[in-house]
């Protein structure tokens, strides 16, 4: 389980292709306090770290990961929003994020604020997933590329969200421009809510 709270930035140095799989080999400021079989959340995405050498690491991606996710589109050089797991009696200073994506979603304008800056997300209308949990709410929780963000405007498949020049600056959301694909994973309390009422 995540926070939403993003601990710094990781830079892609490799990519490997084994059959199925992809092997994501980055570096990151605090790869050397990682360990073999430790989760960690890259652009929200739960991955098990498989090795560690220095403040180098690799991790594995399957299919089923890669479809539902933007790190098919990663390249070398990239930089990914890392997070590690939320410690038990940790503060949770974001919102309740299991690592687990849902879709990706393309920016479709970015308006700056003078002082902060207003993103807008377009995701696939589909009403019957709608029906399961996967919708935004005004002021709830989205989280966006692993950070935890409260919801503004959201329509049937839109939503915006504002971010303060320090979430701008030490997240990659200082990289997201129109047609980018950014991973969205929506609150898991919306879910549970949707598959109560399916037995009310």
């Amino acid at each position: 389980m995540f926070s939403g709270i993003i601990e710094g930035m990781a830079i892609v140095t490799a990519i490997e292709h084994e059959q199925e799989n992809v092997n994501f080999t980055l570096t990151c400021p605090f790869g050397k306090e990682l360990q073999p079989a430790q989760s960690l959340a890259h652009n929200g995405v739960c991955l098990t770290i498989v090795s560690v050498n220095g403040n180098s690491y690799t991790t594995t991606a399957m299919k089923e990961t890669m479809l539902r996710s933007n790190l098919g589109e990663l390249k070398i050089g990239d930089e990914v929003n890392v997070e590690r797991s939320m410690p038990v009696g940790g503060r949770l200073d974001g919102h309740i994020v299991q690592g687990h994506v849902d879709e990706t979603a393309v920016c479709t304008n970015v308006t700056d604020e003078e002082g902060s800056y207003t993103y807008t997300f377009e995701y696939p209308l589909n009403k019957e997933m709608a029906r399961h949990g996967y919708f935004t709410v005004d002021k709830g929780s989205v989280t966006v590329n692993g950070v935890s963000l409260t919801v503004c405007n959201p329509t049937d498949n839109t939503f915006q969200v504002n971010i303060i020049p320090f979430t701008h600056e030490h997240t990659n959301f200082h990289a997201i421009h129109c047609g980018t694909h950014v991973n969205i994973e929506f609150d898991i309390l919306g879910k549970i809510i949707s598959r109560l009422s399916h037995f009310a």
